[in-house]
C-alpha cells in the first residue's frame, strides 16, 4: 500500500446499529476507532465469538469515541488476540469503559455458571466470551487523552478528541493523515439534553463517517414529565411495579435527576425509586468525579442519590421483587439483554399490576425490540415468560440524535466532504437518511457493506 493510500475496514455497524468498529492502515501507522460488541440478532451475537479479520499485535492503537458496550465490548477480545497497543480516549470515557467492562465479564461468567449448572445451553461446556482476568489485561493498556488537544499518532497521522454529547466523555475523533480529515461521529447527542451539554460540530471532514441510528425519524416534541407522572400514578393506583430497564451511563442517571425534580415539584409522591445496577451505582461516581463534562450541580446530584436506594447485593433484589409496595426499579440492562432486569421481569412480567417502560433504542433481535413489538412471551433463562404487564415507551428520552439533530450535526462544515459513510443504523434507516442528506447538501454519500474494505487514494 503506498504511503498516499488509506485502506478502511468496516468491521462492524455498518448495515446494523452495533458493533462499532473500524480499521484503518495509513502511512505507518494502523488503528482501530472503536472496538464494539455486536448486539440484538442470533446471527450477529455470533460475530463476537470470532476472531478480527486482521493480525490483531499489528495495530497500534483503537481510538473510543465513548463507552458503551457496542463501541468497546470487543476490547478484550482483541487483546486476547495479541493486541499490545494503546487505547485512547477521555477520561470519563475510559472510567465508563472500565465499568462496562467488568460487568460485562462478569455478566457472562455467571450467565455460563447458570447454562452450565441447569444444562439450557447447546453447548458444552457454555464460556464466557471473556473473563474478568481479560478485562484486567485490557485496562493495563489505557491512556487517557484530553478533550481538543491533538496528539501524534505517527510522523503524518494526528487525531484529537471532541465534545459530542451522548453519554459522559463522549466524543467525536478528528483524525489528521497527511492533511487529509477522518472525521468518526461516534455516537452524537441531543441539542436539549437533561445532563449534558450540545454537541460540538466538525468544521472540517473530507472523509466523515456518520451515525445513522434515528436517521429516519424525528423524536417527538412530547412532555416527558407529565409521561412519567401519568406512568407512576397509573402504577400506584394498581399497587404495582414499574420496571424500567436502563443503560446504566446517561439513562440511569436521567432518569433519577428527573424523577428527584418530580419529587421535589410534589408531582409524584415518596415512591421507593431503586437502581438495581451494580455499574449505574459505580457511574454515578463517575458522574461526580468529572463535573466539568455535565451541566448538574454537584449538591443536586448528591441530594438526589441520597432520594434512591442503590441496590448492593443479590439479596436485596430479592427483597425488593417480594415487597408488595408499588416502587420504581430502575435496572440493567437497557434493551433486555442481560443483567439483574431479567431477574425482576421472571417474577413480575407475568403480572397486570407490572408495568414495563421502555426508553432507549431497542436494536433487532433483542427482547427490548420484542416487548416494544408487544410479543407476547419473552424468552430467557431457557423459557418463554407469558407478558401480561403493561408495555409503554417513551422515545424522547434517548440519547441519540433524531433526524434532525444529525443533519443539522453537518452544518458546521465549511466544505463538503469528499465522501459521507453512513454507518451504525438500520439498513432501511441509513437509506432513507441517504436521501435527506443528499437532497439537503448534495453531499457524495456512500454505505459500507459489513466486513467491506475501501482503500482511499489521499492525491485524488
Amino acid at each position: 500500500m503506498g504511503n498516499k493510500e488509506v485502506k478502511i475496514h468496516f468491521l462492524g455497524a455498518a448495515g446494523t446499529v452495533t458493533g462499532s468498529k473500524y480499521l484503518l492502515e495509513a502511512d505507518d501507522c494502523v488503528f482501530m476507532v472503536d472496538c464494539g460488541f455486536f448486539q440484538g440478532e442470533k446471527l450477529l451475537r455470533e460475530e463476537n465469538w470470532k476472531h478480527l479479520p486482521y493480525e490483531a499485535s499489528q495495530i497500534d492503537y483503537v481510538l473510543i469515541t465513548h463507552g458503551h458496550l457496542d463501541h468497546v465490548g470487543y476490547l478484550p477480545r482483541l487483546v486476547a488476540q495479541g493486541f499490545k497497543g494503546r487505547i485512547l480516549g477521555t477520561a470519563p470515557t475510559l472510567a465508563i469503559t472500565k465499568i462496562i467492562l467488568e460487568d460485562s465479564a462478569k455478566i457472562q461468567e455467571e450467565e455460563a455458571k447458570k447454562a452450565n449448572e441447569e444444562g439450557y445451553s447447546k453447548h458444552n461446556p457454555a464460556l464466557p466470551l471473556y473473563t474478568l482476568e481479560d478485562v484486567t489485561a485490557t485496562l493495563s493498556l489505557f491512556d487517557v487523552q484530553c478533550k481538543d488537544e491533538w496528539i501524534a499518532l505517527s510522523r503524518k497521522i494526528s487525531a484529537r478528541f471532541r465534545y459530542n454529547g451522548h453519554i459522559l466523555g463522549a466524543t467525536f475523533i478528528e483524525i489528521d493523515i497527511c492533511g487529509k480529515s477522518f472525521v468518526f461521529s461516534g455516537d452524537i447527542g441531543r441539542k436539549q439534553d437533561v445532563l449534558l451539554y450540545e454537541p460540538d460540530k466538525p468544521e472540517k471532514a473530507d472523509y466523515l463517517f456518520l451515525e445513522s441510528t434515528y436517521g429516519d425519524r424525528s423524536h417527538p416534541q412530547e412532555n416527558v414529565e407529565d409521561q412519567l407522572v401519568k406512568i407512576i400514578n397509573d402504577t400506584i393506583y394498581r399497587r404495582g411495579n414499574l420496571i424500567i430497564p436502563s443503560f446504566a451511563v446517561e439513562r440511569a442517571q436521567t432518569l433519577l435527576i428527573i424523577l428527584w425534580r418530580l419529587y421535589k415539584k410534589n408531582k409524584i409522591p415518596d415512591i421507593p425509586i431503586i437502581i438495581d445496577s451494580p455499574m449505574g451505582d459505580r457511574v454515578l461516581d463517575v458522574f461526580l468525579t468529572y463535573g466539568t463534562w455535565h451541566k448538574i450541580d454537584v449538591d443536586e446530584f448528591k441530594a438526589m442519590i441520597n432520594h434512591v436506594r442503590i441496590v448492593s447485593s443479590y439479596r436485596e433484589t430479592w427483597e425488593i421483587i417480594d415487597s408488595n409496595r408499588p416502587k420504581i426499579v430502575i435496572a440493567g440492562s437497557g434493551m433486555v439483554t442481560g443483567g439483574r432486569v431479567l431477574t425482576y421481569l421472571q417474577q413480575l412480567i407475568g403480572k397486570e399490576g407490572t408495568t414495563v417502560l421502555l426508553v432507549g433504542y431497542q436494536a433487532e433481535g433483542t427482547r427490548g425490540r420484542d416487548l416494544l413489538d408487544r410479543k407476547k412471551e419473552l424468552r430467557f433463562f431457557g423459557r418463554n415468560y407469558a407478558v401480561n404487564a403493561r408495555i409503554e415507551y417513551i422515545s424522547s428520552l434517548s440519547a441519540h440524535a433524531d433526524r434532525e439533530e444529525l443533519s443539522g450535526w453537518l452544518s458546521g462544515l465549511k466544505k463538503n466532504p469528499e465522501t459521507i459513510y453512513l454507518v451504525h443504523g438500520e439498513a432501511q434507516v441509513i437509506e432513507q437518511f441517504k436521501k435527506e442528506i443528499q437532497e439537503k447538501y448534495n453531499f457524495n454519500v456512500y454505505i459500507p457493506r459489513l466486513y467491506e474494505v475501501l482503500t482511499v487514494n489521499l492525491e485524488s
